[in-house]
């Protein structure tokens, strides 16, 4: 028997196919989730019809499949997988995304937000019981897990290290909270402070081109996402000491831009029995840790 998982990111949907932890067909999709929001008063219908063609192909290729999982980027009520908000998906509040597609496939189907579910493919791929997952995208998604459970907390915000403030009164964040650390240190963010220290509108892959190019302006933005994101884990890291961190997602690719920054600001801001104990690796996994735990935690828990 097979399980599918998806990932849903801002401006993609990944769909995979396991048997156990071999992922054995894949599919990505351009899906401006972002935009849809943006430009529809009722975006749902359009998100759910691009999902539902995805994991049609993926059951017809695999009709054994079992259950199914997706990662949504968001706030998801863990008791009944209802998604409250998501601040980069403007206009999804108090949306039932689970029983639409239960509804039409008939198999068990569970939603998780998707940096938790990357949290735990991480922790099923690596065999790391406890581990703090950061993925860095088109904002920037935590997901937690100790001794081998994922910790949603009682609301679905658990890890929400993105909405952490890193600068008081800073920039407007989708969440409603001004100077969060996702307005610095994610693709987004980067972007946005190229834009401050030049008047120039690039993407973060542009940024990076031209960091490694010697752009001092460039590296700078760099800089400060890294010692930005080391400050809010060592933050974290004194709460829930885990001994590992996991960093993922699209700017993850940079991670060479930023190591520096986030490496002596990590050291700097930790208390000291925590200062070199700390493992700190960007993930190997290729994308697929989201889709993986995703898939694992409908068939660890059930549908709702």
């Amino acid at each position: 028997m097979h399980l599918v998982g998806m990932d849903v990111g801002g401006t993609n949907l990944r769909v995979g196919v396991f048997d156990g932890l071999d992922l054995v067909w894949e599919r990505r999709f351009e899906a401006d989730f972002a935009g849809i929001c943006a430009e529809n008063h009722h975006p749902l219908e359009k998100i759910l019809e691009i999902i539902f063609e995805a994991v049609s192909q993926a059951i017809a290729e695999f009709p054994d499949i079992s259950a199914a999982g997706m990662g949504f980027p968001g706030f998801i009520d863990p008791q009944t997988g209802r998604l409250a908000s998501s601040p980069n998906l403007p206009g999804l509040c108090d949306v039932d995304l689970a029983t639409p597609f239960s509804s039409r496939f008939e198999i068990p189907f569970r939603v998780e937000n998707d940096a938790l579910a990357a949290a735990y493919g991480e922790h099923a791929l690596s065999g790391r019981s406890s581990l703090i997952y950061v993925g860095l995208g088109t904002g920037v998604g935590g997901g937690l897990v100790l001794k081998g459970m994922p910790y949603p907390g009682e609301r679905g915000v658990a890890m929400e290290i993105g909405h952490l403030i890193v600068e008081p009164g800073g920039r407007p964040c989708g969440c409603g909270n001004r100077g969060c650390l996702e307005q610095y240190a994610s693709a987004s963010g980067v972007a946005k402070s190229y834009l401050e220290k030049t008047g120039k509108a690039l993407n973060a892959r542009e940024i990076a081109s031209l960091a490694e190019s010697g752009d001092r302006e460039a590296i700078a933005c760099f800089g400060e996402a890294g010692q930005n994101l080391a400050a809010a884990l060592a933050h974290v890291l004194k709460v829930v000491d885990v001994p590992q961190v996991i960093v993922g997602g699209g700017l993850s690719q940079s991670w060479h831009l930023m190591k520096r920054s986030f490496d002596a600001k990590l050291e700097e801001d930790l208390i000291p029995v925590l200062r070199g104990k700390i493992g700190v690796a960007v993930s190997n996994s290729g994308d697929r840790a989201g889709m993986l735990g995703a898939a694992l935690l409908t068939a660890r828990s059930g549908s709702f």
